[in-house]
């Protein structure tokens, strides 16, 4: 894919005027959003990626779009199902409601540095071991079989608990107060951290483990550079404002996990099947290529947009059917899991 220098630049700088955007505003107003605020946001981002897509089908040919829809959707896609641990995360380390945005801002600019270095280092390794599609394939296998071994247990995970996380616990004064994005401040002489230290830290190692997910997963569908980016940005812009517009709601994807299983599982064999074709493992076939079918752009699109669609009906069709599965409630004695009181945070001393 010919990328020219301008066309970087132009895309490094509009990602970067978005957040700076994003970041100025909220720092000015921490508030919780409004559905409104919500839905004209989110709109705004659906629709720049749909434009970008056909912008990338019409000047870089039609490969190539179907390649960015079909790697926008599975990221987007692994982003949703992520939505319920960073509602979690958020529950069980009491964030205010009007800082949630200011958190998830800092968690979606940590996702970007971490997805932008793990796509660095996974392209590096492409072009130096075309082995490597081996072990990635492998592991999105894994991955599916692990997705559809915990199907349902959303409510067993617990993120804040993290071993890096209790360490920092341990390790700093961390006090009660959230106070927006001031980390840390003086009392008496001393020096407090801020609980948002905590949740920011928190955040960065779920993002970093998301990224080992969702990179090899791109990269088994387009191992071009600047689609494996801007499908990861344009999946990680508006997963804020959908946080708060799903909120509850989420929980109606009850089979949002076994659909994800199956496109990764699918992706996986892609995968597998690309290294066969492009192997040179001595100890395979003799080191020589290995003549396999591969899988097209067009059928992994449309793999997973049926695999999309089937999952949302199935689970509002069994929502529907069993009121208790709609109601929201990750967290026990809680209505919107996004709803948290604004009291001071627990002692972490």
């Amino acid at each position: 894919m010919d990328v020219s220098a301008l066309e970087w630049g132009i895309t490094l700088a509009v990602t970067i005027g978005v957040l700076a955007f994003d970041i100025f505003v909220i720092a000015r107003d921490p508030h919780e959003p409004s559905m409104k605020e919500c839905a004209v946001a989110l709109s705004f981002y659906v629709g720049a990626a749909v434009l970008f897509g056909i912008w990338t089908l019409s000047f870089h040919g039609h490969d190539y779009g179907i390649e960015f829809f079909a790697g926008w959707l599975t990221e987007y896609s692994l982003s949703i199902d992520n939505l319920f641990v960073f509602i979690i995360l958020m529950a069980a380390l009491k964030v205010p409601r009007k800082y949630q945005q200011e958190a998830l801002l800092v968690g979606i600019i940590l996702a970007l540095v971490f997805r932008g270095i793990f796509i660095a280092l996974g392209y590096t390794l492409i072009e130096a071991f075309s082995w490597v599609f081996y072990i990635f394939g492998a592991f999105l296998v894994y991955t599916a079989l692990k997705l559809v071994k915990s199907y349902g247990s959303h409510d067993d995970e617990h993120p804040e608990d993290n071993a890096i996380v209790k360490f920092a616990q341990r390790h700093l004064n961390v006090g009660t107060e959230y106070r927006g994005l001031s980390l840390w401040w003086r009392e008496n002489g001393v020096r407090v951290v801020s609980p948002m230290l905590i949740v920011i830290i928190a955040l960065g190692v779920t993002d970093i483990l998301f990224a080992l997910d969702s990179i090899p997963a791109i990269f088994g569908i387009t191992q071009e550079p600047y689609l494996v980016f801007t499908a990861n940005v344009f999946a990680l812009m508006g997963l804020r404002q959908l946080y708060f517009l799903l909120g509850g709601l989420l929980k109606k994807l009850v089979y949002l996990s076994l659909g994800l299983a199956f496109i990764l599982a699918f992706i996986g064999v892609k995968l597998v099947l690309h290294a066969l074709h492009e192997n040179d493992l001595p100890f395979i076939n003799g080191g020589e290529h290995v003549s396999v079918p591969e899988i097209s752009s067009l059928l992994s699109l449309a793999v997973i947009l049926v695999t999309l669609v089937v999952t949302a009906v199935a689970s509002l069709v069994k929502s529907g059917r069993q009121p208790e599965v709609a109601a929201a409630g990750d967290v026990p004695g809680q209505g919107d899991p996004t709803d948290v009181d604004d009291t001071p945070g627990p002692d972490w001393r």
